[in-house]
């Protein structure tokens, strides 16, 4: 199987958008290492750097041309990887841990993404020269990082019932989801005029290349200071609500394909491109009205002998018995035998895949054949099968998933530029910020 890093690269860069793209390791050509950056008590390596760099000209060998100077891509990654290493470093000091059995199953998503198994996801890596242990390892940290982004929002957002009311009550939510292209110049905290009015021209120069021809997931790979640079500035599918207002409000203006003038936001100016949009007003749903018949499994009763009961009372509601009479004589679910095994209308995956499994293939009055969940053997009658529209019944967990999303979201990049301030960080590649160090970013 012939497959490259690009797709493994992208693969996992969809599976943990958190941080850069994490890579495979592979080992050093150069038989002196050197230190390019120190950071706190760790450094970076300029092997590690140069696989970084590696990686990210395979993902785009089709289209180079996207790619800034390798000076300006160095030093992107150089940003990236220190800033990989303050939270990797923060999460291991406030006992964020990940179990193997994590890595195990991220693995096998990623493999699964490649249209392989962990074997041909390994050998793939391995047959580019680079070792399985350091992709496992990144793996690792980027699921670290996952649960440390998950600890600070915990910790440091809420969303309270009054917020959503408030919410709700104004019409602010959004009902369609939008796919948008993203660049972020960034303006530092605590800006001073001359830095704000810098970001600004940068923004505008930005926007005036576009306009020029340049393609906009170049300029975002080019001079974006988002964590998705890398991926064009690609934001996916998302609903609505989890855009901030000031990206909703300009992209319900435009038309798809058409990129915005530079926004001012919390942290800089914001470039959008609206690549599409689709309208989710309603979210209909398939529901079913059923009844069943439990045998349980026991002490007392083995798997054969409920399966073989399971038979029988098949045997005897398909032969004309009244279901519900049997259900109420026999069923052992004891809340529902009294009402003839009665579930009530319920959605596919309400009860668990077993049950959706078995009925979303009946037609009204059908009788499924005997099959097992933990609770032992069933059968369902199907009475009724309906589309609902839940809109309404999502509108509030939409509404306080909103708020919470982007709040954690702002939360997040408080605390990276807090982290990184904090931090001692020496950066010692040629056109670093200091020869012998500097605090801070």
């Amino acid at each position: 199987m012939n497959r490259t890093l690009t797709g493994l690269a992208l693969a996992f860069a969809l599976l943990t958008p958190v941080a850069t793209p994490a890579f495979a390791q592979a080992v050093p050509s150069q038989p002196i290492d050197r230190i390019v950056a120190v950071v706190d008590e760790d450094v970076v390596l300029q092997s590690e750097l140069d696989r970084q760099v590696a990686a990210v000209t395979q993902q785009f060998a089709k289209n180079p041309q996207q790619l800034p100077p390798h000076d300006v891509l160095e030093r992107q990654l150089l940003d990236r990887l220190i800033m990989q290493k303050l939270q990797v470093a923060r999460a291991d000091s406030t006992g964020v841990k990940v179990a193997d059995a994590q890595i195990d199953q991220a693995l096998g998503t990623i493999a699964q993404q490649n249209h392989m198994d962990v074997s041909q996801l390994r050998g793939a890596i391995e047959r580019q020269g680079m070792s399985y242990d350091g992709f496992r390892d990144n793996v690792r940290e980027q699921l670290i990082v996952q649960q440390l982004r998950q600890r600070v929002a915990q910790s440091r957002v809420q969303v309270s019932d009054a917020e959503v009311d408030s919410l709700i009550k104004n019409g602010n939510l959004h009902p369609g989801q939008m796919h948008v292209g993203y660049i972020m110049i960034n303006v530092p905290d605590g800006a001073t005029p001359e830095q704000v009015d810098e970001a600004r021209a940068k923004a505008d120069d930005v926007k005036k290349q576009i306009d020029g021809g340049m393609d906009f997931a170049a300029a975002a790979i080019r001079y974006s200071n988002a964590e998705n640079a890398l991926q064009g500035g690609d934001l996916g599918w998302r609903s609505a609500n989890e855009l901030p207002p000031a990206m909703v409000d300009a992209a319900d203006k435009m038309q798809e394909g058409e990129v915005s003038t530079p926004i001012r936001g919390a942290n800089g100016f914001h470039i959008i491109k609206l690549i599409g949009k689709r309208d989710t007003a309603t979210h209909m749903v398939t529901e079913y009205e059923a009844s069943h018949i439990l045998v349980k499994t026991s002490e007392l009763v083995t798997n054969e002998q409920a399966e073989k009961k399971i038979n029988e009372i098949r045997s005897r509601v398909v032969g004309g018995e009244d279901f519900a009479k049997v259900a109420k004589a026999s069923s052992n679910d004891e809340q529902t035998a009294g009402l003839g095994g009665d579930l009530g209308w319920f959605a596919g995956d309400a009860y668990g895949t077993s049950i959706a499994n078995a009925v979303k293939d009946m037609k009204p009055g059908d009788i499924s054949q005997p099959f097992q969940t933990n609770a032992g053997w069933h059968i369902l009658k199907l009475v009724d099968v309906r589309q609902t529209d839940k809109a309404g019944e999502m509108q509030r967990d939409e509404a306080k998933n909103m708020l919470f999303g982007r709040k954690a979201e702002d939360e997040y990049a408080s605390f990276l530029r807090q982290l990184r301030s904090e931090a001692f960080i020496e950066i010692r590649l040629p056109g670093g910020d200091a020869a012998t160090g500097t605090t801070g970013g």
